[in-house]
């Protein structure tokens, strides 16, 4: 058990500073090229969520706490099983976990909503009338893609238009039944049944019931994302979402808003000084114009000295910022002496 938790903590620091050279190198090759290329801050000209150095960086800050990604979860019971390993066994099964692990925090799509359909294909005066209830004419072919398969509603009027969003996620779950998800979405999702799941820090629970249920472009799933994140920006709980799938989203979402001070914060107290290093990093690739992004970029700073020139220029909250990089420096400078 001595090695095993030896071998458990020197795996979470090698996550925690590999690659951090290379993703410097990504970060500033980014900054100079938007600079120097004179692109205004638009959508085609930022970042994208799927760009390899955005990825590189948020799953660096999510962190891999094998404990935390393999904790215990409601099943069935089963005895445990035990197996005596060598030290050489023991790095085999700690590899494959790592791998095992990755996958479990493989990030949920970030996606623009689908655009709302309005199609009208026909009006049919003659029909106008001749029942009270649409009807719905659907293609069940199972080799289509769902997002490919023809869907249209008889309104009572006789006009024939294409299935709404809503109407083709509901009558594909009746054809083709996808397991977890409802017809009707759960009453979890309810304003004041949010609250209180929220209130029990279940909030990795909601997400996923939201990967569940909702399709990743949806209204509905990107408003419950934004819920989510919201109060945990608010309360400053974002130890939460950490080491699981969805911190990249949720850090993701604060870049983007302009809001990572308390996040900057969070991580400054837990010594994770590279994290929000690299969280900056992110920041000015989102908004290569920032006044915090352009002197950088002209000093070409890094660490400590970028979280200061953020602090600086763009915080909304640079006395609390400043405050625990002066800590984080006295706890460094005492284990330097110890």
């Amino acid at each position: 058990m001595a090695a095993l938790g030896s071998a458990r903590c020197l795996l979470r620091s090698y996550s925690r500073v590999k690659n951090v050279q290379k993703s410097k190198q990504i970060v500033m090759r980014w900054s100079v090229r938007t600079l120097c290329s004179g692109t205004q801050d638009n959508d085609n000209a930022k970042p994208q969520f799927t760009d390899p150095a955005v990825q590189d960086i948020l799953s660096r800050i999510t962190g891999l706490d094998l404990e935390k990604v393999f904790r215990p979860i409601k099943q069935e019971l089963k005895p445990p099983k035990y197996k005596l390993m060598t030290d050489e066994q023991l790095k085999q099964a700690m590899e494959v976990a790592t791998q095992q692990a990755k996958k479990l925090l493989q990030m949920p799509p970030v996606l623009p909503e689908r655009k709302p359909i309005s199609d009208v294909l026909s009006v049919d005066k003659i029909l106008d009338g001749m029942d009270t209830a649409k009807y719905v004419f659907t293609d069940i072919t199972y080799n289509i893609p769902h997002r490919e398969r023809f869907i249209v509603v008889r309104e009572p009027d006789g006009t024939l238009r294409k299935a709404t969003w809503e109407e083709r996620d509901r009558l594909i779950q009746v054809y083709f039944p996808k397991d977890g998800r409802k017809i009707t979405a759960p009453l979890i999702f309810k304003e004041e049944n949010l609250k209180m799941v929220f209130s029990q820090d279940r909030h990795e629970d909601v997400l996923d019931l939201c990967l569940v249920q909702f399709e990743p472009d949806s209204s509905e799933y990107i408003r419950f994302h934004a819920v989510t994140y919201e109060d945990l920006e608010k309360h400053g709980k974002y130890g939460l979402l950490r080491s699981t799938r969805h911190f990249g989203g949720m850090a993701w979402y604060l870049v983007k808003a302009r809001r990572i001070d308390g996040l900057i914060v969070d991580m400054l107290k837990r010594e994770l000084l590279q994290d929000a290093v690299s969280l900056v990093s992110l920041f000015h690739m989102v908004h290569p114009h920032s006044e915090s992004a352009l002197e950088a970029a002209s000093l070409q700073a890094t660490g400590i000295d970028l979280l200061k020139i953020y602090a600086q220029k763009e915080s909304q909250r640079s006395g609390y910022i400043e405050l625990a990089l002066q800590a984080y420096e006295e706890v460094a400078a005492e284990d330097s002496a110890a």
